[in-house]
């Protein structure tokens, strides 16, 4: 236990500087932006971890409710989807004289590194909850993700040096690159993890019997049904972050100076968040987490509606951004208080196949909208799902669980 126990310690230390670096929510955009991509195509990018996710979580479902060591399975598929993101960091260089096309192939090998997302869930819940006793969940993993992004503060830090100091695209080569090579790390500490037997043998599944038995997990388990719908709404609004960056430049003319503070503000927001999340989570269950998460949606959406400057953007980055840090812990442990041990690849897939599948729409719909109606859509969307997510958690889902 001591081994797994550090080992997921070094997960989250490892990969929040890799995000830091490889962010779909800042880094990215602005690289786009200088490529000159559209709204629709940086849509695409922030879309496609979603959407992807939701088409191969059958796939991955099947093979993790197959695979009879979860850790060196999801280890090997990790170490696939960052080579595949590293061949197209090298690439760079050759098609930066082709702003368009390299676009294009960004997105294409963008695409190859999400498909790769759908093992996330799958893999990582029913592993977490197997290697690790319930009250220390909370803590190891907001002690480890608190002190990744305290890592990440200092290569936010470095990200404006970077960018300045060497010449485009070599600025991202280097940024991309020294990503990825935390994100190889990252891998490797699921390889080094020592398993046991399963308890409770998993429920083996083909895809189409993986398919097939979504549809029950909703009809049979109305507080998981509830807890989809709640979920939903916050995964909707932290599907829209890259929004967010784009906003600060299209509205406020960001500079290379204002993303790395964006950068720089969602890991700090991170390394507070996750400590405080982790010891209130081994202490008073992940319930009231999922409560506050909403609230700081909510809050979000209203400051960037109704701020009018660029400082209370920043505000509303970090509310959104603790928001989303909740998240990547809460559903975990939620599907662990309402599905069965033998079936949680298959409650995790059941919640994914909704809330990707709405929040994937949702981005690709914004896209044109923005262009024509104005970033005023986008807090509006984002205020509602935090209200919607608040009210289903408090006066359905608390019922019922």
């Amino acid at each position: 236990m001591r081994r797994n126990l550090l080992l997921f310690f070094g997960d989250g230390v490892l990969f929040m500087p890799a995000m830091t670096l490889i962010s779909i929510t800042t880094v990215i955009p602005y690289f786009l932006e200088q490529l000159g991509a559209s709204t629709f195509q940086i849509a695409m990018a922030a879309s496609m971890g979603m959407i992807l996710t939701f088409l191969s979580q059958p796939l991955f479902g099947s093979l993790a409710s197959r695979t009879k060591r979860l850790h060196s399975g999801f280890a090997r598929l990790l170490f696939m989807q960052r080579g595949i993101f590293l061949v197209f960091v090298l690439a760079i260089p050759i098609f930066s004289g082709n702003p368009p096309l390299l676009v294009w192939l960004f997105l294409f090998f963008w695409g190859l590194f999400n498909i790769f997302v759908g093992s996330y869930g799958v893999f990582f819940t029913p592993l977490l909850l197997k290697l690790l006793p319930p009250e220390k969940r909370g803590t190891l993993r907001g002690i480890g993700f608190a002190c990744g992004s305290g890592m990440g503060v200092a290569l936010a830090a470095v990200i404006p040096v970077i960018l300045g100091r060497f010449a485009f695209p070599y600025n991202f080569v280097i940024i991309f690159a020294i990503g990825s090579g935390f994100l190889l790390l990252n891998a490797l500490m699921f390889s080094l993890m020592k398993e046991p037997d399963d308890a409770e043998p998993r429920e083996a599944m083909s895809i189409l019997q993986y398919i097939k038995g979504l549809p029950g997990c909703y009809a049979g388990n109305p507080a998981f049904r509830s807890m989809v719908i709640m979920c939903t709404f916050l995964v909707v609004a932290n599907a829209l972050l890259p929004y967010y960056t784009l906003y600060a430049i299209r509205v406020y003319d960001a500079t290379e100076a204002h993303i790395a503070l964006l950068a720089a503000l969602a890991v700090i927001s991170a390394a507070f968040g996750h400590v405080v999340i982790g010891l209130v989570v081994d202490r008073k269950g992940p319930v009231p987490i999922s409560v506050a998460a909403a609230c700081l949606v909510a809050g979000a959406g209203a400051l960037a509606l109704f701020g009018g400057s660029l400082n209370m953007l920043f505000v509303a980055w970090v509310l959104a951004n603790l928001a989303s840090n909740s998240f990547m812990i809460i559903p975990t442990l939620l599907i662990g208080e309402v599905a069965p041990a033998g079936k949680l690849p298959l409650y995790v897939g059941a919640l994914n196949t909704v809330s990707l599948a709405i929040s994937s729409a949702m981005v690709l719909l914004l896209a044109p909208a923005l262009e024509n109606i104005g970033f005023v859509l986008l807090f509006i969307v984002v205020l509602i799902c935090g209200v919607c997510s608040l009210l289903v958690n408090l006066f359905v889902f608390q019922r019922q669980l």
